[in-house]
């Protein structure tokens, strides 16, 4: 299981606010739940999943700005894909409080 931080950025857009192009990409991962579980952060989207899923999520939500119009997209995805045990995003948070 690898967990992937992404953050779709449309460019060129008339308007500052990026609150609708968010709850577009929500709604996508949203149809995706059957494989994978995600996490809408203030700056970007936490999602987990196999690997071969999440490249599959992720070219979808790229996607969402052109459909709606915008000519030009730069996403960025920092992935953590751990192989010697399986770790969810809740397990990474549990194992930080617990040392509080």
């Amino acid at each position: 299981m690898a967990i992937v931080d992404v953050t779709v950025v449309p460019l060129g857009t008339k308007t500052p606010s990026m609150s609708e192009d968010v709850a577009e990409v929500q709604k996508v991962l949203d149809r995706n739940t059957d494989k994978i579980t995600y996490k809408l952060t203030p700056m970007s989207t936490l999602i987990e999943g196999e690997l071969d899923d999440l490249f599959d999520v992720i070219k979808q939500i790229h996607e969402v700005p052109f459909k709606n119009g915008i000519e030009r997209v730069s996403t960025n995805i920092r992935l953590d894909d751990r192989r010697d045990k399986k770790v969810s995003m809740e397990d990474k948070v549990e194992s930080v409080e617990q040392k509080l």
